[in-house]
């Protein structure tokens, strides 16, 4: 049997702050490596930057220039990283916790199991 793998998942959530409604979860990514977690949030970052208001974009790039390193160190201690922002009344958040992943959880297998192959597709009416 393979072993866990260890990595970072990360999510992406919002809230609208003026309603007291529950976080919710935009996006995921599975991340092999503490760079490649916190480039997920840099590359997003970047990405939204433009449409941001003043104090968001600066919240942004604030992140980009300065605690980005704070977050890559934390990441190599195996530490849970929290990264947000708020624009208007949405606060975007992004988290990176660190996990071992299971084989099979692992999304990235290219091969489907023999009984996979068993199976075939029911015509729809």
């Amino acid at each position: 049997m393979k072993a866990p793998t260890r990595g970072y998942w990360c999510e992406c959530w919002t809230q609208d702050i003026r309603e007291r409604e529950l976080p919710e979860l935009k996006a995921s990514f599975d991340a092999y490596s503490a760079p490649q977690a916190d480039r997920w949030i840099a590359v997003a970052l970047r990405t939204i930057s433009p449409a941001l208001d003043p104090d968001a974009s600066h919240e942004a790039w604030e992140w980009l220039h300065n605690g980005r390193t704070d977050t890559r160190r934390a990441l190599l201690r195996m530490q849970p990283c929290t990264v947000s922002i708020t624009q208007a009344h949405t606060r975007i958040t992004w988290t990176i916790r660190p996990v071992a992943f299971l084989p099979l959880a692992d999304r990235q297998g290219i091969q489907l199991p023999a009984c996979a192959h068993a199976f075939s597709p029911q015509a729809t009416d």
